[in-house]
């Protein structure tokens, strides 16, 4: 059995070392190695799970494996590439992405993919330092203009009501349909600079929607591709905002995978692009409070209390609080619509229960739950489960309980694998008072739920 030179070059085509394949495949880096050098056999469920992985059929996998280790052509998935930001090469691997995520088989491929650090450091290096893309103009049919782009917001802005209100599993397969059906077209049609600089700030935000969706689902490795090829399309659109925008998304991901490292230069990147394009302070406090809350991460994370990162993230929520507080302004970018006072608010009450203010956070969590309405069902639960865990962290067994009671019944009308593994969390958190009444009621209810 020699070298599988096929099985390297798959795994090297996915963006993905050898630690990160091997966690993909739930096995020990050790044996993953063995796989690639020919030395150690792969069993039949491991070959499955291969295929899932790479988007193959299985009889490719035994070529892979078994054969003489020639190319296999493929559709396995390469990261978003940013060493071409060309208008050809970006459209192009857009809609490939957007074509694959509505066909059944592709689709399962890139719900498998796992989540890739390593990728975002490429990412942030072109994207700071790399060069500026061409300008944005091509010769084709149909005819867009910038009407066009106006009704592909239109577009968003109906998405996002709807996920915000139901959940990413109702409306994203929406969202993709309409980016493979709608905007693939005009991506390819005929427009000038100005309409294609207009096209791409839309392309973007319909293409970071549907990566947030993803991420609300839990199927991390997806959202990180749209969100890589949102990066790419701002860019060459020469939208700072909306770049700004996917940053503090990756951002928000990496806390919610417990990344503090690259969360922090996530935000960093993100709160730097906006400043390089003079960013108005609804924006400025949205990437500060983000920043904050990726400090946050990072202070509780460390091994004994690190009094400095604390200082630094209770620094940047005031100066998120002060720049919320100058209200809008007509130079907003579309999707700070969506921050409403709640939001600043909730994000940094996540702030301080992580630095060790649990009450603070409860106060703070408990001043803004009647603020939110029907529109912002999903917000308002994941504000409960927020104050159930700042309560328990407290000791205040029966608020934390009450609290996460309540955002049951709203989360049971609601398509968030995001809400639900919070209140699966807290859920386990509970495992010191399983004796308790209301602790053994509280388990009762969610299993009768």
């Amino acid at each position: 059995m020699g070298e599988r030179v096929a099985l390297r070059r798959a795994r090297v085509r996915l963006g993905l070392t050898q630690e990160q394949a091997a966690e993909a495949l739930w096995v020990s880096m050790t044996t993953w190695s063995r796989w690639e050098r020919g030395v150690q056999g792969v069993r039949p469920a491991y070959r499955a799970r291969m295929a899932q992985i790479f988007g193959v059929k299985p009889a490719e996998i035994e070529h892979w494996l078994d054969g003489d280790g020639a190319p296999v052509e493929t559709e396995i998935w390469p990261m978003p590439d940013f060493a071409d930001v060309s208008p050809e090469h970006t459209v192009r691997s857009a809609v490939r992405l957007w074509r694959c995520d509505v066909d059944a088989e592709r689709r399962q491929m890139l719900v498998a993919l796992p989540f890739v650090p390593a990728a975002l450091g490429d990412w942030l290096s072109e994207w700071s330092h790399g060069r500026p893309a061409a300008p944005v103009a091509r010769g084709g049919s149909p005819a867009v203009g910038g009407s066009d782009a106006d009704r592909v917001m239109d577009a968003w802005r109906a998405f996002n009501r709807m996920d915000h209100q139901f959940g990413a599993g109702l409306v994203r397969p929406a969202i993709v349909d309409y980016l493979h059906t709608q905007v693939a077209p005009l991506l390819r049609g005929r427009y000038d600079e100005r309409v294609g600089a207009k096209l791409m700030t839309a392309a973007t935000a319909m293409t970071q929607i549907a990566g947030w969706t993803a991420f609300d689902l839990g199927r991390h490795g997806q959202a990180q591709h749209y969100y890589g090829q949102a990066l790419r399309l701002a860019k060459l659109g020469g939208d700072r905002f909306s770049a700004a925008w996917v940053l503090t998304a990756l951002t928000h991901q990496a806390i919610y995978l417990e990344e503090p490292v690259w969360a922090t230069r996530l935000a960093r990147a993100a709160l730097d692009t906006a400043r390089q394009a003079d960013a108005p302070p609804r924006v400025l406090s949205l990437l500060l409070g983000r920043e904050a809350w990726a400090m946050s991460l990072r202070a509780a994370s460390a091994e004994t209390r690190d009094a400095h990162t604390e200082a630094a993230a209770v620094r940047l929520l005031g100066e998120a609080e002060h720049a919320y507080g100058q209200g809008p302004t007509d130079r907003d970018p579309h999707w700070v619509a969506w921050y409403q006072p709640t939001e600043p608010v909730a994000e940094g009450a996540r702030c301080w229960t992580l630095i060790g203010r649990h009450r603070r956070a409860a106060g703070l969590l408990e001043s803004v739950l009647p603020q939110y309405d029907e529109s912002r069902s999903r917000s308002a639960q994941l504000t409960r489960i927020s104050l159930a865990e700042a309560h328990l962290a407290a000791g205040e067994l029966d608020q934390a309980i009450d609290a996460a009671r309540a955002a049951v019944p709203g989360a049971r009308a609601l398509t968030s694998t995001r809400l639900n593994d919070r209140i699966t969390h807290f859920a386990k958190a509970l495992r010191p008072y399983k004796d308790t009444v209301h602790a053994r009621e509280f388990t009762a209810y969610l299993r009768s739920r």
